[in-house]
């Protein structure tokens, strides 16, 4: 008895094996005569008739992005958000699944009436939820949003929403920092508009760091040979080591965006470009390599950033005198968030300035050295993660 059920258990399990490879035959055959396509032009531009479901899924996705001008509405100055965390809740409450924006900014959730692996599948009242940053806002206030999903029997996927979650905006909390020297003392003046918000003294040694108002759009340093002027971006300020001798306020500058490297999706950047010597820095594309946050959020300007190749020290240079303004830093992967940057700037063999600088791959650090002359700047990380570079501004 005992021999005649394992016979008849392997005979079942043979005859359920050859059922599955005729079933597989059978659909490899149906795909290969669908991508052979038709010997019969009539119904090549034919109209549908039959809108019924298919087997398909559809992403209903919510959008984010990085609110530059801080308005709340995606507008031509906003960039789309990549590796931000949206969750998407049921009608009553029950987390179903998480996702993240990718690098055109849009958090995906596949939906279908008829495929269990999709995370939407029947109709009702869903939240989506964007997770906000610590230290940041959602500038609109929707970032949880309820939207309606209803029957659709002839949609792709048998469900529609009454409407996609709105665009939600993220700003960073905008913050000064630098560290002053050990024998001198200064005012830090926040301006908005030409006037004056906030005033500080700063005092030897001091390293300070407050937060800035939303309307703040330059900051004055004035006292102890230290005085500057730095025109805010939309991101945190790193000054730095305030030296004497900055920059003077109607220096010449130039803007190097890294846009006019290659046309290719990455490039080595080759010595001569802009002037400048150039070593182990990449320009690449925003979207070249996949899932790679900081390379997308660390772009603010154009569509091409510059990054420290395999994460080892970089440099560029010139054998003359130049001005060190500022740049943008960012750390190019979510994995390495709160990296640290080591810039070191030379004036021949003189180290002239020595900065850390703490990287986010959500946002970039707008550090401004503001340092008269220069002829090398060597850029590092702590632990040898790559780092994002973009408007790098010299006085050349």
């Amino acid at each position: 008895m005992a021999d005649n059920a394992l016979v008849l258990f392997i005979s079942a399990l043979v005859l359920a094996g050859a059922v599955a490879l005729i079933a597989l035959a059978l659909r490899w055959r149906r795909k290969r005569r669908k991508a052979r396509g038709s010997a019969d032009p009539t119904r090549d531009y034919a109209p549908r008739t039959a809108w019924g479901l298919t087997s398909s899924k559809l992403n209903f996705s919510s959008f984010v992005f990085m609110d530059v001008d801080g308005d709340g509405t995606y507008g031509q100055a906003d960039r789309p958000m990549a590796g931000i965390v949206v969750r998407l809740f049921n009608e009553h409450g029950r987390f179903i699944v998480a996702a993240r924006s990718n690098a055109a900014g849009f958090a995906n959730f596949p939906m279908s009436s008829t495929r269990r692996s999709a995370a939407i599948r029947s109709p009702g009242t869903y939240r989506f939820s964007v997770s906000v940053p610590p230290g940041w806002r959602a500038s609109g206030a929707n970032e949880n949003q309820l939207v309606r999903l209803v029957d659709a029997p002839g949609s792709l996927v048998g469900l529609a929403g009454e409407g996609l979650p709105r665009p939600v905006g993220l700003t960073p909390a905008r913050m000064v920092s630098g560290r002053m020297p050990a024998a001198a003392t200064a005012t830090l003046s926040v301006m908005g508009k030409g006037r004056l918000l906030d005033s500080r003294p700063l005092s030897p040694g001091e390293a300070f760091r407050f937060t800035l108002a939303g309307e703040a759009d330059e900051i004055v340093i004035a006292g102890g040979g230290l005085d500057r002027r730095l025109a805010l971006s939309a991101y945190p300020a790193e000054l730095g080591l305030l030296a004497p001798g900055a920059l003077e306020p109607d220096a010449a500058l130039s803007t190097i965006g890294f846009d006019d490297v290659t046309t290719r999706g990455l490039c080595k950047i080759p010595s001569g470009h802009a002037g400048l010597g150039w070593y182990n820095l990449n320009a690449m594309s925003r979207d070249h390599t996949k899932n790679s946050e900081g390379y997308v959020n660390g772009n603010v300007s154009g569509a091409y950033i510059a990054y420290t190749s395999s994460g080892h020290p970089a440099e560029f240079s010139r054998a003359a005198p130049f001005g060190f303004h500022s740049v943008m830093l960012t750390a190019a992967w979510l994995r390495s968030e709160g990296e640290t940057a080591l810039v070191e700037s030379w004036l021949g063999d003189e180290l002239v300035a020595r900065d850390d600088v703490a990287l986010s791959a959500l946002a970039p650090v707008h550090h401004a050295p503001m340092l008269k002359a220069v002829t090398r700047v060597r850029l590092s990380t702590t632990h040898h993660w790559q780092m994002v570079l973009d408007d790098l501004v010299l006085a050349l």
